[in-house]
């Protein structure tokens, strides 16, 4: 066997290049027939190179670097330099993709989780080339118990994408100020795995938010910058309801969760986790393990295995 695996810690060597990854997968793709997996499994990767094109990122779509087919998604890298862009306007380009293919299919509806990740992995052309800590994490935050539940409990009909944001893409791309992508448009969510050893802290964008996202105050993303300030100004009204900003914790109605998503009532711009058995009574829910939504949640439905 010619080849050798380096041990831990045993001498130094050089880092490899920062890439930037991109993945999606389907909601409820093990719930499809059989004959429909093939098919979807083309779709995907065709509808993904249809918002590079829209978006005009021509070069990002040719330039993919370990590009891979995971069956009910797609996975690459590409250059760090295209960050901004592939957050802003690619993820709401593709969420308009989506909703167009899914006002006329005639067969199941293609509604994606993404995740956007960078981080040092090996591409020297080279059999493995892609794999590393960034590439499991990429895929870690993908099957986020957060992101998952807040797919599921939004409308099929308005939200197609939910997308993760790692805490390292947002803090240099996002708070940069790199990307049109404003932050009052991210909501913080602990982006954990059923089963794994992951944790990370992680940002949730929705493009066409739904149900109770609206109700939580994720704004789509044709609201202007006016109602933004409005917003702003009824925060400074002490006669009014107070309107939560990023990383602020809300208190009108009370919400406790170990994982996933808790969302009810009018809670400004912020919806907010914290952890166990499942009790619901009146506007109060404490909560542990599983997905918790108030109003309509279409979670644990015949087919769904997302």
């Amino acid at each position: 066997m010619s080849t050798s695996v380096p041990a831990p810690y045993a001498e130094s060597r050089p880092l490899p290049p920062y890439r930037a990854l991109f993945a999606v997968d389907a909601k409820d793709f093990t719930g499809l027939p059989a004959v429909q997996h093939g098919p979807v499994s083309q779709l995907i990767p065709e509808l993904v190179d249809q918002a590079l094109e829209r978006a005009g990122l021509h070069a990002l779509r040719d330039s993919k670097r370990f590009p891979a087919n995971t069956g009910d998604g797609v996975v690459f890298g590409f250059d760090p330099a295209l960050l901004p862009f592939a957050l802003w306007p690619f993820l709401g380009v593709l969420d308009d993709i989506l909703g167009a293919y899914n006002r006329q299919c005639v067969g199941p509806r293609i509604r994606l989780r993404a995740s956007v990740h960078v981080g040092p992995l090996p591409d020297a052309d080279n059999p493995g080339d892609g794999n590393g800590t960034a590439r499991n994490d990429t895929h870690r935050l993908l099957d986020s118990r957060p992101v998952k539940a807040i797919l599921a409990a939004a409308s099929e009909q308005v939200t197609h994408l939910a997308a993760v944001i790692s805490q390292r893409v947002y803090e240099d791309v996002v708070l940069g100020a790199y990307t049109g992508l404003h932050p009052d448009r991210c909501v913080e969510i602990p982006a954990t795995v059923e089963g794994k050893t992951f944790s990370q802290r992680a940002w949730l964008y929705v493009p066409s938010p739904s149900g109770n996202l609206v109700q939580a105050g994720v704004q789509p993303r044709e609201d202007s910058a006016a109602e933004a300030g409005a917003a702003a100004d009824q925060d400074q009204d002490q006669d009014r309801a107070p309107v939560a900003r990023p990383g602020t914790h809300y208190s009108g109605n009370t919400q406790h969760v170990s994982e996933g998503a808790a969302v009810m009532g009018s809670v400004g711009r912020d919806i907010t986790y914290t952890g166990g058995s499942t009790t619901y009574h009146g506007t109060h829910q404490h909560w542990g393990g599983g997905d918790n939504v108030a109003g309509d949640k279409r979670v644990g439905e015949a087919g769904d295995h997302r």
